[in-house]
């Protein structure tokens, strides 16, 4: 069976969707009520691992894979994109330049030239793992939403082509526009939400505070110290039956770089033979040792018709 003919579990995916929202609403509600700072961070926590869910089933809408149709997949990617939060439209314009740029200089955040700067590849690294890699993202998107289109250019044309963001540069006027929109429904849905049922600042930021921790380290543990290799330069990694759920085979990285077009729902099937699989927690922890010589030079970035 060729990848493409895969189906999307649709049913399946509008169930996970619903149920996480669900779940986001009443943890940040409890979040919100409870009677002691330690049961807020312990409710934080739960909250944290439910987002990774929600991420998981946010990432395949962006490759309009959560859903058959693209309106369903539109939808679907909205309501995920709420819980983030960043409008939906952002991420799936976005996300392509993490495929287009993966280990090519512009993601090589693991390594060094002898010409960097150690200490500032050091900082950005360890920036990563210590969450503060998800406050960028919603910041950015505000950005976007809020800035001119000639400013925004002015701005960001300054930097690289071959850099992230400069690609942000020229992103088009009505996709600019639906991130507007889709960030004032974001605020809208958290106002209500804040109104009817009487969340708290303090314990909704601390909530996402341990999101942002949980979701930012694990963002690069598929890809560092991986070869330098576009589609390649990934990793299947063997996670518990547990977590392997949670991040809906998420830690399958490099069946998904092979084969974007692929629901989560099929990525453990996509492994080939000569394949091996690294442990989760030692690629995890190898990561704290810090950034490493860069021994092999930098691949091309893929071509990206938008």
């Amino acid at each position: 069976m060729q990848p493409q003919t895969y189906p999307i579990p649709d049913r399946l995916n509008v169930f996970l969707v619903l149920l996480v929202s669900v779940t986001a609403v009443s943890l940040l509600w409890l979040a919100s009520h409870t009677s002691s700072w330690i049961a807020t961070l312990i409710v934080g926590i739960v909250f944290s691992y439910a987002m990774l869910t929600n991420y998981a089933l946010l990432h395949d809408a962006t490759h309009d894979t959560l859903r058959s149709t693209t309106n369903a997949n539109y939808w679907l990617g909205l309501i995920t994109g709420i819980w983030f939060p960043i409008p939906f439209s952002m991420i799936h314009y976005t996300h392509r330049s993490h495929h287009r740029f993966n280990r090519t200089d512009t993601e090589m955040f693991d390594c060094y030239y002898p010409t960097d700067n150690w200490w500032l590849k050091s900082i950005q690294w360890y920036s990563i793992l210590l969450g503060l890699f998800w406050p960028l993202i919603p910041i950015g998107a505000l950005f976007i939403a809020i800035t001119p289109s000639r400013l925004r250019l002015k701005i960001l044309s300054k930097a690289d082509p071959a850099r992230g963001l400069a690609y942000l540069a020229t992103i088009p006027s009505d996709v600019v526009t639906r991130i507007r929109i889709e960030t004032v429904l974001i605020a809208i849905v958290f106002a209500a939400l804040t109104w009817v049922f009487n969340l708290r600042l303090l314990p909704v930021l601390l909530c996402y505070a341990c999101f942002s921790f949980n979701w930012s380290t694990r963002q690069y543990v598929t890809h560092a110290f991986s070869e330098r290799d576009v589609i390649n330069g990934a990793f299947n990694l063997c996670h518990n039956h547990f977590m392997d759920l949670i991040l809906l085979h998420g830690q399958w990285d490099l069946n998904h770089h092979r084969h974007p077009e692929v629901s989560w729902y099929y990525l453990p099937r996509l492994t080939e033979s000569k394949d091996s699989s690294k442990s989760y927690f030692e690629q995890y922890f190898r990561q704290w040792r810090g950034p490493v010589p860069a021994t092999t030079p930098a691949p091309e970035p893929l071509t990206d018709d938008i």
